[in-house]
């Protein structure tokens, strides 16, 4: 995955994400969302089969934008490692039927 920073501001963040699409991008925007710091998260994708998105995310100034992606890729991750763990305990449990 190769990421370019486009813009960069104290409170603004614009950045090119290659080879991915909504499936990142949707999950990224929603835990972006759901921080109180966030005034505005979204991206967009000129062309769905040749483009790259484009993600921007907008503070509230309490923060750099740059922390808040950090944090929400950490709390992206966790939630990852949460599902496999559930995922794995489902299936154990559907074996011993």
């Amino acid at each position: 995955m190769k990421i370019k920073v486009l813009e960069k501001t104290s409170n603004e963040l614009k950045i090119e994400v290659e080879g991915e699409g909504h499936t990142l991008c949707n999950v990224l925007q929603k835990v972006l969302l759901e921080d109180d710091t966030i005034e505005m998260a979204g991206y967009h994708i000129q062309h769905p089969l040749i483009g790259n998105p484009i993600i921007y995310v907008h503070t509230k100034g309490e923060r750099k934008p740059e922390a808040t992606v950090l944090e929400a890729a950490k709390k992206i991750r966790s939630q990852c490692k949460e599902f496999r763990r559930s995922f794995e305990k489902a299936l154990k449990e559907w074996q011993g039927k």
